[in-house]
């Protein structure tokens, strides 16, 4: 026979479907590497099974849960503030921060990040303390100006969205203008009865006016951290009635005036308020709200579960968690994957948001007098005055998460959280994240990525890194990896239905050239 026919049979020695690893981000311990590509010179093959690893992550792609919509941070003033600077100080760093930030295009060098939360007004990390429209009894709201916030705000958001198509901008207050609160100020002190539909008003305006911006939000919240009132910054408590009966009013004005994609989210407050406020709310308002937000300072992660059992419809958004100056960088990054970027998500959450998404080394600038932050809030980027930056913990963490889920085609679908178990003597090593991205082209095969975090970093007490030799088990077939203390992003291609063809006169091969994985049929 020739060989040439000899090599072409070979191929086709039963009936198979092949899986391939190609892509690889990692971030290890020992900084090593930081978000580092290590696409292998020849792929990792998933094979026919045999003997699991220390440990065996199975992923299920028949169990299909929700959309990650994305990543980021709050563009505060603070944030801002110091993102301008640094355009003004060097224009090239500038526009190179942003693009590794924000770039979604696929395989760059950039995590991809999309989703911001701007504060409506002054926060604790604003210059001073101001709001839209600081008229003293103008529920008209003729005297609204959503120029009062200063004007980098928007041209750094336009600059984000020039380098990103995709992104969602999360709009919420961290208090009503002070003229409207019992206690005559935005620090602290709670929203007058009276003033229920105006606010509604004042929000709904917010909306126009950051539309009239060129930036329409993805969503709105009517409080930040209705939980908490502090008098060194803007807060504002608010009931659960409030909160629904401001929500049911802003809902019917955004319906009505073209706002009605527009999705209303409620709470944004700590895990620990599940039972005490996000499921009472949504009982009381379940029209008005898409879901609800929450952030990481009080309570666990797990206690979003119960949000998902009374709500199984509704969405969950993680929006906030600060770094603190001064903590450990990778004991940062397992809690931050453990809690956030793989366990948030791990129950319900489309999103994963830090705080601030730039300060200096520092924590500053912050409002003068604000006690928020205690020793200080650490940003995702830290900027300094001489026009350099850096990237923190919190970059690397949320990057890492980022990859497994931006859209692998040019306005694509974002990715969608699969099944996943873990087995083996060493399962508690790993925490893991399972996802899959879909394509344009229905031709194309789609994307299953995985995030993991291996966290076998002591033996006894004592500091002793074992990287774990795993298993990865996906649709009857099993390929082999081990990771690192750290944590890896790793994904491959497959068909949408499962390829294990029971047809012998029919065989499936796997094609990598340019990026677009395709499958290669052949019939005998």
């Amino acid at each position: 026979m020739h060989s040439s026919c000899l090599s072409f049979l070979l191929l086709f020695v039963g009936p198979v479907a092949s899986q391939q690893i190609w892509d690889i981000w990692q971030t290890t311990w020992d900084r090593s590497g930081l978000f580092t590509s290590l696409a292998p010179s020849t792929p990792i093959n998933f094979v026919s099974p045999g003997a699991i690893g220390s440990a065996d992550i199975v992923v299920d792609d028949s169990s299909v849960f929700q959309t990650v919509y994305g990543f980021g941070g709050s563009l505060t003033d603070s944030a801002a503030e110091l993102l301008n600077n640094l355009k003004t100080t060097n224009s090239n760093n500038y526009w190179a921060l942003l693009d590794y930030l924000f770039s979604p295009t696929d395989g760059a060098n950039a995590a991809g990040l999309n989703y911001i939360r701007v504060p409506l007004g002054a926060s604790d990390f604003s210059a001073s303390v101001y709001n839209y429209d600081e008229t003293s009894g103008d529920t008209s709201f003729n005297n609204f100006n959503i120029n009062a916030a200063p004007s980098y705000v928007f041209s750094v958001l336009q600059d984000i969205k020039s380098v990103n198509s995709y992104l969602k901008i999360h709009v919420l207050p961290w208090s009503p203008p002070g003229w409207m609160k019992t206690s005559g100020s935005m620090d602290g002190g709670s929203l007058s009865s009276n003033e229920v539909t105006f606010y509604a008003t004042y929000l709904f305006k917010s909306l126009q006016g950051f539309q009239s911006k060129g930036l329409t939000p993805y969503a709105i919240s009517i409080q930040n951290e209705p939980q908490n009132s502090d008098t060194t910054y803007p807060s504002c408590t608010m009931s659960v009635a409030v909160e629904a009966q401001i929500g049911m009013a802003l809902r019917s004005m955004m319906n009505n005036n073209g706002f009605g994609a527009v999705k209303i989210i409620g709470f944004d407050h700590n895990w620990s308020g599940v039972s005490t406020y996000a499921i009472p709310l949504l009982q009381a308002a379940p029209n008005s709200f898409a879901g609800v937000a929450f952030h990481c300072y009080e309570g666990t992660v797990s206690e979003q579960a119960a949000f998902q059992t009374a709500f199984p419809n509704k969405e969950i958004y993680f929006t906030e968690c600060t770094g603190s100056l001064g903590s450990d960088w990778w004991s940062d990054i397992k809690w931050y994957m453990d809690n956030i970027f793989i366990g948030a998500l791990s129950y319900g959450a489309s999103t994963g948001l830090m705080w601030n998404l730039a300060l200096d080394g520092n924590g500053n600038p912050f409002l003068p007098g604000s006690d928020s932050c205690g020793g200080g809030c650490r940003g995702i980027v830290q900027i300094n005055s001489d026009g350099t930056y850096s990237v923190n913990q919190e970059f690397y963490s949320m990057a890492q998460a980022s990859k497994a889920i931006i859209p692998k085609d040019v306005g694509g679908p974002f990715g969608q959280r699969i099944g996943v178990t873990i087995g083996g003597e060493l399962s508690w090593a790993l925490i893991v994240g399972a996802y899959v991205t879909g394509r344009v082209n229905p031709t194309d095969w789609l994307r299953y990525s995985i995030v993991v975090l291996n966290w076998d970093d002591t033996n006894n007490g004592s500091w002793d890194p074992v990287a774990v030799p795993t298993t990865i088990e996906f649709r009857g077939m099993q390929a082999s990896y081990t990771f690192p203390v750290g944590v890896t992003t790793l994904w491959w291609f497959a068909s949408e239905t499962s390829l294990n063809s029971t047809n012998a006169e029919s065989y499936a091969l796997y094609s990598e050239t340019d990026g677009k994985q395709q499958p290669l049929h052949f019939f005998q």
